[in-house]
């Protein structure tokens, strides 16, 4: 599939063109994130993804904020027992045990790492490579992004296969995967 016409007749990913996806796709996915606090939202934003829709997560990401105290990893690290019910019983996010207990793990792991997520995620990249021109070369998993994922999990993250760390890289700008004919793309 090629890019498609959005509500307002510009070319977008197929998956941007829906209402409910154009503000993100048009002004974050695919653009650079730096930094623990936005890597640590965006590496939990996607454990939470899966196996759901991402339209689910974005309706759901203002009480996600609320709910990981705007994924502060040095909050979150701290996080006990009791935070782990109060999470479960809130309706606002995805109440999965176990990726709740992920991303209270993953906090601990950026802390752990002392300031070098940053360097980890953003040299995993392949280097600059031609936009896909349809959805058909958009690759799920890469070896890179299969590397990620077990240097993270070797650094004590979890929920983050090859899947999660290849829609990571696009997500924060890492690998460029709007399609060509998108209007909307960086740069």
């Amino acid at each position: 599939m090629s890019a498609i016409p959005g509500p307002d007749g510009l070319l977008r990913c197929p998956w941007g063109a829906a209402p409910d996806m154009v503000e993100y796709h048009d002004t974050e996915w695919g653009r650079p994130v730096h930094g623990d606090v936005g890597l640590f939202e965006r590496i939990s934003l996607e454990a939470f993804q899966s196996g759901l829709s991402w339209a689910i997560i974005l309706r759901k990401r203002p009480a996600f904020r609320e709910a990981f105290a705007g994924f502060d990893p040095e909050v979150v690290a701290g996080y006990g027992p009791g935070d782990v019910e109060r999470l479960l019983a809130d309706a606002g996010i995805v109440r999965n045990r176990a990726k709740i207990e992920a991303t209270i793990a993953n906090a601990r792991a950026v802390l752990d790492l002392g300031g070098e997520l940053d360097a980890i995620v953003w040299g995993s990249g392949p280097g600059p490579r031609p936009r896909p021109r349809s959805m058909a070369e958009v690759p799920a998993v890469t070896p890179e992004s299969a590397a990620l994922a077990k240097q993270l999990r070797s650094r004590g993250f979890r929920f983050v296969g090859p899947t999660t760390a290849y829609a990571l890289m696009e997500a924060i700008g890492v690998v460029d995967d709007h399609l060509e004919a998108c209007a909307t793309a960086p740069g």
